[in-house]
């Protein structure tokens, strides 16, 4: 069951794991450091630096696959996966971060609840 880009079953299955105050600072602690990591795979793709974007695409996957942000970890998946654009081109990574903004909002609210 999804609410949106996060996939309720695994979110759920996170609290019960780790109780709901120690979930709850999980995703306060992937909200502050996510962005962080998407300026890391930006800088990596400013100077194509393979290496660099690829790391960033997994620890983002990673973190968002634990809170069940699955259209987030899918794409940082392709990303890692995928070639590394041309310098410069930020376009996937536009992408993450947008995807990032969506289910920041719904882990945001799943966390008040």
């Amino acid at each position: 069951m999804t609410n949106g880009p996060i996939d309720l079953d695994i979110f759920a299955e996170l609290k019960d794991a780790t109780g709901d105050e120690f979930a709850a600072e999980l995703v306060n602690t992937f909200l502050d450091e996510a962005p962080g990591m998407i300026a890391e795979l930006k800088a990596a793709a400013d100077v194509s630096d393979a290496d660099g974007y690829r790391r960033a695409a997994h620890s983002i996957k990673s973190n968002a696959n634990t809170f069940g942000a699955t259209a987030l970890a899918e794409l940082a998946r392709k990303i890692e996966l995928g070639d590394i654009p041309a310098t410069g081109d930020l376009t996937d990574a536009k992408a993450l971060e947008a995807a990032f903004a969506k289910a920041a909002v719904a882990l945001r609210t799943l966390n008040n609840d």
